[in-house]
């Protein structure tokens, strides 16, 4: 891969497009999966505790919480494309100044995570409990990635998809086998609650596959670099392959997660045990049910159009600044509905996921009452700060 690439990239039928305008695709991707997100959590705030998201004699909840599942390996997916589009040459960039800036805003991630977005799940200033989940991910994914992009694109794209399809195979190792060095395996690829003297860290997403992600996500960027046709071409063919070979794979229950699917007292339970796949890590087969149908949508969205498609691009052009400001939103509205209909609210300051009340929680169908409205109050600021985006590009912006 050359250390620069032209700014403006010429395609097969002599259109040109330019690495650094927005693709709209992704834009409405990655916006659909953010405004899905929110559905996740605020069912975390405001669902009754003790119950099982997963389970499948559940078929509403189960889905509720499956759909979600697209969330963060989208997310991360497209991080890795739009880090390959800003390094894409525009104004002669170099490797080098990509590298830089994967670096810097992976470290301000990882910081955000640890003080802005930790308070947001906690609304709590004590420092006796940390946790690292997506945002962290995201951001040590791009630390590493700052390293492999001075490698050549294919080396790129086998160390991810290696990563993907192969750490599934590290299973069998524990952490308990490292002695005083566990945690590192814990932060790699085994989720675990960590105790170091006072201080508690849930570390909720190993690193080995969502590196693997967002590598594999930089290795298919130059697709968005062709015309409409031949890259929904791509990338009908990438995910119709990947979601194909979920479902031939999970028939067989040979590899790529950790619980095998079962036959179920009724056809739809069984379809739910099918999908039923690992988050955390995320196993091979759940990051393939998430991302092949993600390619497909990639390549659906190319003629997107109308109300509701732009205004679901408006989140996913701020996709940071709607993460943090959601949910300090989502909590404060669990704080009053709490205060409002005469509960404590003490438990809601505090450690999360916290123990809730036996008597907390509202229906399913109030959750949703809920998301709709949290994500309707959040748009027109999140349509104001996209439009600062699109008029200025003040450095700074491109760290939020």
């Amino acid at each position: 891969m050359d250390a620069v690439i032209s700014p403006v990239t010429r395609v097969n039928d002599g259109a040109s497009i330019s690495p650094r305008s927005r693709i709209a695709s992704i834009d409405l991707l990655r916006g659909l999966v953010m405004v899905i997100m929110a559905l996740d959590h605020t069912r975390d705030f405001f669902a009754a505790g003790g119950v099982n998201p997963r389970d499948v004699a559940d078929p509403a909840l189960f889905l509720t919480r499956w759909v979600t599942h697209f969330c963060a390996p989208v997310f991360i997916l497209l991080a890795g494309v739009s880090a390959f589009l800003h390094g894409a040459g525009a104004n002669g960039r170099s490797l080098r100044d990509l590298s830089r800036f994967l670096v810097t805003r992976g470290l301000w991630l990882i910081l955000v995570e640890l003080t802005v977005v930790r308070l947001a799940w906690t609304f709590s200033l004590d420092l006796n409990y940390f946790f690292t989940q997506v945002i962290f991910a995201i951001g040590a994914s791009m630390v590493i990635l700052s390293g492999l992009v001075h490698l050549p694109r294919r080396i790129i794209a086998a160390i991810g998809l290696i990563m993907i399809a192969g750490h599934n195979l590290l299973d069998p190792i524990s952490a308990k086998m490292f002695g005083a060095a566990a945690p590192v395996w814990n932060v790699l690829h085994e989720s675990a609650m960590l105790q170091f003297g006072a201080v508690r860290w849930l570390a909720v997403y190993p690193l080995i596959p969502w590196v693997g992600v967002m590598a594999a996500g930089y290795a298919l960027g130059p697709v968005f670099l062709r015309d409409h046709r031949t890259r929904t071409r791509m990338l009908v063919g990438w995910g119709l392959a990947v979601t194909v070979g979920f479902v031939v794979l999970r028939a067989t229950n040979l590899y790529g997660d950790p619980a095998p699917w079962t036959a179920q007292p009724t056809l739809a339970a069984t379809i739910l045990s099918f999908i039923n796949c690992e988050k955390y890590p995320p196993s091979l087969l759940y990051l393939m049910m998430t991302l092949g149908p993600a390619l497909l949508l990639l390549a659906a969205f190319e003629k997107a159009r109308g109300r509701i498609a732009d205004a679901v691009t408006v989140f996913g052009r701020v996709p940071f600044f709607y993460y943090v400001i959601h949910i300090y939103f989502v909590h404060m509205l669990a704080v009053l509905l709490t205060a409002m209909t005469g509960g404590s609210v003490g438990w809601m300051f505090g450690p999360f996921p916290p123990d809730k009340p036996e008597s907390y929680g509202i229906g399913l169908a109030g959750v949703y009452v809920i998301w709709l409205a949290v994500v309707a109050a959040l748009y027109p600021l999140c349509r104001w700060f996209a439009a600062v985006k699109q008029r200025r590009s003040d450095w700074w912006l491109s760290y939020l």
